[in-house]
């Protein structure tokens, strides 16, 4: 395993400002391709990820008191609703500093970060396009992930050697895992790859 990389605030911002600038150059119907997110869109994503900079906490919190408490429901709530907002200004807010400051309660600069390279990928896997995060965002997020040993997204990595092919990082033993980094941190997060990888489930 390579040495934790220490995640950079700037790292956030980059990977939404290159997602920006790829949407904004992309076909308008990829807007409406699945992402790896089950059930979204990629308007879906963008909607959620973005959510910080429409939403102040006030706002936020009552959003969340009607959804009952219940973080998934919200979510689903508003990336429904606010998908269907038009696409130039999904992607004002991509670009907004509100957006780049923000960071998840409890989690950080390092929340933040997975939370901004883990939703790109749902959307740069789903198009067939490089990642825009990072590499060594990448590499920050594929630590977090392999640290948590799958607890996050409820995965069984016991058995497993992970591998990424493009960089040589290598966690665990067992049953080889071999993809790049983005593939990779996009297994580690419970995604289904397009080519239909996936690691188990606990």
């Amino acid at each position: 395993m390579s040495p934790i990389v220490t995640a950079s605030p700037s790292w956030v911002a980059q990977t939404f400002l290159r997602l920006a600038d790829l949407l904004s150059v992309s076909p308008g119907s990829c807007w409406d391709a699945p992402s790896l997110c089950e059930g979204w869109l990629v308007r879906h994503v963008v909607a959620h990820v973005t959510m910080p900079a429409r939403l102040d906490p006030e706002q936020f919190r009552s959003e969340l008191a009607a959804a009952g408490g219940d973080i998934h429901q919200l979510s689903d709530t508003v990336a429904a609703r606010d998908g269907g907002l038009p696409s130039l200004d999904l992607l004002d807010q991509l670009r907004a500093a509100r957006l780049h400051a923000w960071q998840p309660p409890g989690g950080g600069t390092a929340g933040a970060l997975s939370h901004a390279v883990i939703h790109s990928l749902d959307v740069t896997l789903a198009l067939d396009v490089p990642p825009v995060a990072p590499q060594d965002a990448l590499a920050d997020v594929m630590e977090q992930l392999a640290a948590s040993n799958g607890a996050w997204f409820g995965l069984e990595l016991a058995g497993h050697r992970l591998e990424a092919a493009d960089t040589g990082w290598t966690w665990g033993s067992g049953q080889l895992v071999r993809a790049e980094s983005g593939p990779l941190v996009a297994l580690l997060s419970g995604r289904t790859l397009p080519d239909g990888r996936r690691l188990p489930r606990r």
